[in-house]
Parts: structure tokens; C-alpha cells; sequence
């Protein structure tokens, strides 16, 4: 089976993709990954053969450009076909040369899925975040505002999608590009226990656990409770990370936190609590009995796969949709404010109430139970054998 793999610049989304990756190329299968550069090595540990798209004019690398994406429509409309067209000449070339049977894309890398569209060939999302349909939605819910905004923003989409169909993409909207369907053929790195609203999804949607990494640098636990800290690359609320060290310098609690970075920002530490630019997170979490988090997927899911009750933080939408599951299910308990006093009633809550650790215990007990990359492996070659 040849793959073409298509994914975003972002270690988010490209990490939980990894052990199928390897998984796959172990059983003999030949993948192209198309990423970028930052990203080379660990494609290439996978065993995929790595097709770079930083040399084009992929205006989706840009941090001010991400930025503005999730909050102007009509502008993020005109990126993704500008970075689809950019990369359009390459991808056909490469396609033709490749004449892979399948085309795996990241639910956010939409130049994937339209060449997919463009080609004839079958089209495989992989959704690192939930899976979204119009009931899970609910977690990531727009204002009358937003649906307003996008309602007189129509007519510039429509232009901006007539520059897909010149060139041969079959477009009829928007919703084709960024919305998957019941009928879409879907791995999700999550499981059906986690996932919002999962009944109200095909068995098209193979939901197969997170990827989780084994640990390689191990953490003694020196104190009878730890905890762990991380609020992601992109956050460096220093306010939040003071307030977390004097507070915290008063517990007996070893206190681990992954900031960046910006690792120099804090002098003459208390004994209690360590900062680091980073942490192997795995090794961490598994001695750790309370984890702050800013609820990125992978974070979160790490956490709870350890059967971590989380302090919730989330930063995103997509993050708050992670933390309202999160609630929901029993396993997390919701940052009030940065103060003290809230970041240490929120740790004390779900370190010393019984019920967080079970419900966090439950849902790890739900990912270890999901048919992971073997799964998804066996899902992708009965797509190719039916096709």
C-alpha cells in the first residue's frame, strides 16, 4: 500500500500520528509524509520517506497568520487556498509519481483532503483534536455573532473558492473543504469514551486511543505528592508561573514545571520546585498525582492515560472543549483564576476528593482498552482493498 500523508506544521498534530506511521512502514507499507522541515527527523525515525513543503509559499507557517485563522474567516478561507495553490504544482507532480492508493490527511490540512478531491483517490481524515459533527459541536459553540459574520462573509468565500475550481479542485462550498461527514472515513486519537457525543458516529470513525510514547528519562518521586505543570510552548503567562511558585513553595509537594524557554525567569527557587525549558512528559506524569494543564488534546489525553486528575487552564476553543469533556467526565476540576489561592484550591481539590483520580482511572482505562495503531492499520488496508 503506497500513502500519501499530509499534516500541518505543528507538533500537535504530527506526534499522535507517529506509531501508526511506524506501525505501518514496519508491515511494509510505503508512506510519503508531507511536512516541514522542523519535522524531518522524527517523520524519517518513523520510516516514511519526508516530502518537504517549506521552499513554497505556505502562508500556514506563520504564527500571526495561525493567530488570525480562528478568528477571521474570510481571511483564513483565502489562506488555505492560497497555501492549497502554492503547493498545488508540487503535489500533483508528486501524486503522479507516487500513484498512491490513498490519501491520509491531518482534519486541518485541507490541501490534503482537496487533493484527494482533485485526484480521484480515497481520503482518510486523522483527527488528533475530538471529532466534530453537529452535535459535538456544541463544545466548540459559535455565537449568533460569529454565525452572522460568516453568513455576510459568503459572497468573498465564494471568490476565493472559484480560485480552487480553476484549477480543478471540485469545490461546490466551503463545507466541502472543512467539514467531515458520517461518510468519511476517520481515525481519531481518542477513544469512544472520551469523545463527546460518540454515538452520534459512523463506524467509519475508528476511534483508536491516544499515541502514547514510552518513557525514556525516568523521575524520581521525592515527595509523597507531586505536581506537574505545563502550560504547552505557546503560553508564557509569567504572572501565572509566579504565582504558581510562591504559592506552591508553602506545600510539602515536589513541584515540577515545564515552562519554555524561559527557563531563567525565576532566581533562588525553592527547594520543593523545579523548572525546566522541558521535561520527558511521560515520566512526569507517571509519578505525578495532579497535572496543571492547558488542555491541549495530547497533554490532556497523556494525563489521563496516567490517570491523572487535571487543574484545567485551557487557553483555545478547541482547548475548552478538551476541559468541558474533561469536566463532564468527572476528571478535572476547572482554574478559577491565576491567583494562589485558586491554583492551590484547584490542586488541593483534586489531590485530596477521592473522585477526580477514579474518573481520571476510568478514562485511562478507556484509551488502554482502544485498538491503537493495529486498529487503524487493518481500517486503512480494508480501505484500499475495497477501493
Amino acid at each position: 500500500m503506497k500513502i500519501a500523508w499530509f499534516c500541518i506544521p505543528a507538533h500537535g498534530h504530527t506526534n499522535p500520528t507517529l506509531g501508526l506511521v511506524k506501525k505501518l512502514t514496519e508491515a511494509g507499507h510505503q508512506i510519503w509524509y508531507f511536512s516541514f522541515e522542523e519535522f524531518r527527523e522524527k517523520i524519517e525515525r518513523a520510516g516514511a520517506v519526508f516530502v518537504g513543503c517549506d521552499k513554497y509559499d505556505f502562508e500556514m507557517e506563520d504564527k500571526e497568520n495561525a493567530d488570525r485563522v480562528g478568528k477571521d474567516k474570510v481571511f483564513a478561507t483565502e489562506l488555505l487556498v492560497s497555501s492549497t495553490l502554492a503547493l498545488d504544482e508540487m503535489t500533483t507532480r508528486m501524486i503522479g509519481e507516487i500513484r498512491p492508493d490513498v490519501v491520509v490527511a491531518d482534519s486541518v490540512a485541507y490541501w490534503g483532503k482537496l487533493a484527494a478531491m482533485k485526484h480521484g483517490l480515497p481520503y482518510v481524515s486523522s483527527t488528533t483534536t475530538f471529532a466534530f459533527n453537529r452535535y459535538s459541536a456544541k463544545y466548540m459553540q459559535e455565537s449568533v455573532w460569529d454565525i452572522a459574520r460568516m453568513l455576510i462573509a459568503m459572497p468573498r468565500i465564494n471568490k476565493q473558492l472559484n480560485r480552487l475550481r480553476e484549477k480543478g479542485y471540485p469545490v461546490k462550498s466551503l463545507l466541502d473543504i472543512v467539514q467531515n461527514d458520517n461518510d468519511t472515513n476517520t481515525i481519531v486519537y481518542t477513544s469512544r469514551y472520551f469523545q463527546p457525543c460518540a454515538e452520534t458516529f459512523s463506524d467509519r470513525y475508528h476511534f483508536i486511543g491516544p499515541s502514547i510514547r514510552p518513557v525514556t528519562d525516568p523521575v524520581e518521586k521525592t515527595s509523597d505528592k507531586t505536581v506537574y505543570i505545563s502550560m504547552g510552548t505557546i503560553n508564557q503567562n509569567r504572572q501565572f508561573y509566579r504565582n504558581c511558585i510562591d504559592v506552591l513553595s508553602q506545600t510539602g509537594w515536589q513541584v515540577i514545571i515545564s515552562m519554555g524557554t524561559n527557563t531563567d525567569s525565576f532566581d533562588d527557587l525553592p527547594e520543593n520546585i523545579q523548572v525546566h525549558e522541558s521535561v520527558d512528559q511521560m515520566a512526569v506524569l507517571s509519578i505525578a498525582d495532579a497535572f496543571v494543564t492547558h488542555c491541549g488534546m495530547n497533554s490532556a489525553s497523556e494525563g489521563l492515560y496516567y490517570g491523572v486528575p487535571l487543574v484545567l487552564f485551557p487557553q483555545t476553543p478547541e482547548q475548552d472543549a478538551v476541559a468541558k469533556r474533561t469536566e463532564e467526565l468527572g476528571a478535572g476540576f476547572r482554574l478559577k483564576s491565576i491567583s494562589g489561592m485558586d491554583i492551590l484550591d484547584a490542586l488541593t481539590t483534586v489531590i485530596n476528593e477521592p473522585q477526580y483520580k477514579a474518573a481520571a482511572e476510568q478514562i485511562s482505562g478507556s484509551f488502554k482498552n482502544c485498538g491503537g495503531a493495529d486498529e487503524a492499520k487493518d481500517f486503512l488496508e480494508q480501505i484500499v482493498t475495497q477501493s
